[in-house]
């Protein structure tokens, strides 16, 4: 169900984020190229790397879950690389937002690895029920949009990912 609030984003020029990663020996599978859940990693880090960067983007009562994810496979990453993983708001919903991704090569933007989208959504962890998508997201995404660059807080200003969530074995996303 699509929330009257819902927003679409241009997600065509501003990355809403790009992390720099550097491919690890240890991502190679047999074929000598990352395997492809490695692939699934690097955006997770991405993901958290901006996460880090957005003031109260969860508490106890509202937390971000993967609910799902579109991955295409464009090219194999050999090793040694260096990656740049830019992150781009698709969609601001009710609950959830869509991040649009892509993973090139950090000297050939045009070498482009892989591409897709996420949705995640902010649910309640002890009810399992989704919640409303916290402010401080929308205006990471509003602030993109008008062109404004969010400034990234000191590392006294970020916040750690809880140690210990224990998320209800059927977690219902509305």
């Amino acid at each position: 169900m699509t929330h009257p609030d819902a927003d679409r984003a241009d997600h065509s020029d501003l990355p809403l984020f790009v992390a720099t990663i550097s491919v690890r020996w240890r991502d190679l599978d047999a074929f000598n190229h990352v395997n492809n859940s490695n692939y699934l990693t690097y955006l997770e880090e991405a993901r958290l790397q901006w996460l880090q960067h957005v003031r109260d983007w969860f508490s106890e009562e509202s937390m971000p879950v993967l609910a799902a994810s579109d991955v295409q496979y464009r090219r194999p990453i050999a090793w040694p690389a260096t990656l740049h993983i830019e992150l781009r708001c698709a969609r601001l919903g009710g609950s959830s937002i869509t991040i649009a991704h892509r993973i090139v090569d950090v000297d050939d933007a045009n070498c482009l690895y892989s591409d897709g989208q996420v949705v995640m959504v902010w649910m309640n962890p002890a009810t399992g029920k989704s919640t409303a998508l916290p402010d401080s997201i929308r205006a990471a995404a509003a602030k993109l949009a008008s062109g404004k660059l969010a400034s990234r807080p000191d590392g006294a200003d970020l916040r750690p990912i809880p140690s210990s969530v224990v998320l209800p074995a059927k977690a219902g996303i509305e």
